[in-house]
Order: C-alpha cells, then sequence, then structure tokens
C-alpha cells in the first residue's frame, strides 16, 4: 500500500499540478489533507519532493505556490518532448514494435471523449499516447525523464484544448498520422508527424 508521502505526491502531480486552474495559485495544505484522507506532515513531505522538481515554489511563511508557465517554459517543454518522442520512434522501428498497440488503445479512449466536457480526462489519454511510445524504447531512465513532464504535459494540453475550436478533432488526427507512420515502418513520417502535432499545441498557446 502507497504511503501517506506518495499518495498526496500523485495526487499533488496528477490532479493539481495538472490543472491550468492551479496556476498563480497557493496550495491549501488542510484542505489537500482533508481530501486525500492524510495529515498535513505527508502533503509537506510530497510538497518538498515536488519543489525539488522545480514544479512548484515553497514561499516562506506563505506556503506552497504554483506558478505559471511562461512561453520560454512552454517552448522548452515542447523541444525537450520533440526530442524524446523522435528519438523514441527512431528506437520503435528499430526493434519490438509491440507497444504500438498501448498507442492504438490510448487513441481509441481519446475517441470516446471527443464530445465529452472532460478536457483532463482528454489529455490524460493524450499524455498516455505519447509515454507508450517513449516506454516502448526499454530505456528505463528515458522513460522517467519524460514522466518528469507529466505536470507540465498535461497543464499544457488542457490550455491548449479551451484555446482553439475544433482542437480535440485536430489532436485526434495527428495522432493517428503518427501511429499509422509508426505501423507502416516510415520514420521519416513519423518523425514529421510528431514534429507537427508538437509544433501545432505550441501555436496554439502562442496565439493566445
Amino acid at each position: 500500500m502507497a504511503s501517506g508521502r506518495d499518495r498526496a505526491y500523485e495526487f499533488l502531480k496528477d490532479t493539481v499540478l495538472g490543472d491550468p486552474a492551479m496556476q498563480g495559485q497557493f496550495i491549501n495544505e488542510q484542505e489537500l489533507a482533508d481530501r486525500i484522507g492524510v495529515s498535513r506532515t505527508p502533503i509537506r513531505e510530497a510538497l518538498l519532493m515536488l519543489a525539488a522538481e522545480d514544479l512548484l515554489r515553497l514561499v516562506p511563511k506563505k506556503g506552497a505556490y504554483i506558478p505559471a508557465m511562461t512561453m520560454r517554459e512552454i517552448k522548452e517543454l515542447m523541444e525537450l518532448r520533440e526530442l524524446l518522442e523522435r528519438h523514441a520512434a527512431e528506437r520503435v522501428l528499430a526493434g519490438d514494435r509491440s507497444a504500438l498497440n498501448g498507442m492504438a488503445e490510448a487513441l481509441e479512449a481519446q475517441r470516446g471523449l471527443l464530445t465529452s466536457e472532460d478536457s483532463r480526462g482528454f489529455i490524460e489519454w493524450d499524455r498516455r499516447f505519447h509515454a507508450a511510445l517513449v516506454s516502448a524504447t526499454g530505456n528505463q531512465l528515458l522513460v522517467r525523464v519524460y514522466d518528469g513532464l507529466r505536470a507540465r504535459q498535461v497543464t499544457v494540453g488542457v490550455a491548449a484544448l479551451g484555446r482553439a475550436a475544433g482542437r480535440r478533432e485536430a489532436v485526434l488526427a495527428e495522432h493517428e498520422l503518427i501511429l499509422n507512420s509508426l505501423a507502416e515502418g516510415d520514420g521519416l513520417a513519423a518523425s514529421l508527424a510528431i514534429t507537427t502535432h508538437l509544433q501545432a499545441t505550441l501555436k496554439v498557446l502562442l496565439a493566445g
């Protein structure tokens, strides 16, 4: 069974930090402790871990603060994702493609949320689609590095959905192109599809 600290860490990373509405806000430790069902001690331990990952800031006498992502940080996030995912695509095409099944399952789950108001759910499956690609490399260090981008990835994805009409349909089409290119063994097309997909999201965010 996961410890209180680990439960608090996962909840903060998956639910709180991935919520665009929480950017620029302080975290209410007691409210969070009540919500998770733990004392404030594991909450504080989890906050220290997340601060060490630079996902939030601990402000003396005020508490934990979630800073809004700057455009520079968003650009750097997308650049890093592009490097990691294009490398992952190369590795997948050079080896076992069985992990494409996980990408296909995530894509189908996304399609099921096309008309839903659950933006977080749609983007969580978006994250799983890309994570399945990276996981397919079998490089555990690479997987951990990519997983460290999780909260930022979800925040950016949810924000993009709210800023462009038809973005969900576009995401599905872009994901399908990535998956089909990999399935056909076309490395150049897969690499281009990944770049096009990430740049499309970035363009939406830059447009404000």
